[in-house]
């Protein structure tokens, strides 16, 4: 029997007076006031963070920051499609303990922070999101610089209020903002890339295209898309998400999709998006095939066949690049994380029964296992 997904109606505060959601389940844009203040729970359960993706066809960028109570971590990956190879850099911060101006709100409120190695500023303007990012010794001894802008905000995102069944006073708040517009580009030592193009050169080119002329460039459109969250987490947590943005016969089109933690009876948060109008799907399994040795393991570079229980999604997800990270923190932090890149192609049947044909759009999914 398919799910039954409750659409939030309230507003207000999204904690009660004793620290629990006040209405699990979904939305379209927040509905909810998230402060701190009325966290019941121990501090140091409290995870906030903002993450970003940027892709075209050929590259991608990858930005985290993130107040995980007693440690930081801010993250750059950059990922090149057409060679298969990336690079990921993280940063720990101890003891920050809300300390990182992470702000309480997905629509304003900005991040300035900057130490020795890192500096990053994620700041709202009258046209989007401008993402500006430094970290020296990204790869090697060579630094890298970010620059972007997202634009053409969708008119509806994905937005979530999920308990845990095992603490009352756990809960995630979380937003996923798709296929918004990107421009800009990243510089790592020599090599600059302009999202948007297929132009990657010396370091003379410039953040506002003008090599542009010199070289022999394809234009390909880029997104955006960010993911938003906030709350209160148990310690011991797995979870899948898989996340895709771009054109498909001239219509733009996201799809988040995603399962594995806390208690989703009232809601999943798996939504395609066209045009920036949602599309809501009920429960997920992306199919992930496992290894020949039998023993549990995945074989994440295989092709995953997802579904959904009620036949509207039948997509196969052809891997390309397998970004492991395995964090370790003392054995109090742990994070072993499957971040998989590719393309996806198939056929997802929207609200009002068309069916919208999928063919190699560029997408992300993740296996990521978190004790923290």
């Amino acid at each position: 029997m398919a799910r039954t997904n409750h659409l939030i109606c309230g507003s207000g505060p999204l904690l009660d007076d004793k620290g629990r959601l006040k209405e699990p389940g979904y939305a379209l844009r927040p509905p909810f006031d998230y402060d701190h203040a009325r966290i019941t729970a121990s501090p140091l359960r409290i995870k906030d963070w903002d993450y970003y993706l940027v892709n075209d066809e050929h590259r991608a960028v990858a930005l985290t920051f993130s107040d995980l109570s007693y440690i930081g971590l801010i993250s750059a990956s950059v990922l090149d499609f057409d060679a298969g190879t990336y690079t990921t850099t993280s940063e720990l911060v101890v003891l920050p303990f809300g300390r990182m101006g992470v702000p309480a709100s997905s629509d304003k409120g900005d991040i300035v922070w900057r130490n020795k190695r890192c500096d990053v500023r994620f700041c709202h303007t009258a046209t989007g999101r401008r993402l500006s990012f430094g970290m020296r010794g990204f790869r090697d001894k060579d630094d890298l610089e970010v620059e972007l802008l997202l634009t053409d905000e969708p008119r509806d995102s994905m937005v979530i209020c999920t308990p845990f069944a095992d603490d009352p006073t756990a809960f995630y708040y979380n937003r996923k903002v798709l296929a918004m517009r990107a421009r800009g580009g990243y510089r790592v030592g020599a090599e600059f890339y302009e999202f948007g193009s297929a132009a990657c050169g010396s370091a003379d080119a410039g953040l506002d295209g003008s090599t542009r002329a010199d070289k022999n460039v394809r234009p390909n459109p880029a997104f955006g898309l960010l993911d938003w969250g906030r709350g209160v987490w148990t310690y011991d947590n797995v979870w899948y998400w898989a996340a895709a943005q771009g054109e498909q016969d001239g219509h733009t089109v996201g799809l988040n999709l995603g399962y594995g933690f806390g208690d989703t009876s009232a809601a999943s948060e798996n939504m395609v998006f066209v045009d920036g109008v949602a599309h809501k799907l009920g429960d997920v399994d992306f199919g992930i095939p496992l290894a020949s040795d039998a023993d549990g393991r995945y074989d994440y570079l295989r092709p995953w066949h997802m579904t959904d229980d009620e036949g509207r999604l039948d997509l196969v997800f052809y891997p390309q690049i397998d970004r492991v990270d395995d964090i370790n923190v003392a054995s109090v932090v742990q994070s072993n994380q499957h971040q998989v890149f590719g393309t996806l192609s198939g056929s997802v049947v929207l609200d009002d029964g068309r069916r919208l044909e999928i063919h190699d759009l560029r997408a992300s999914a993740e296996h990521i296992h978190n004790r923290y």
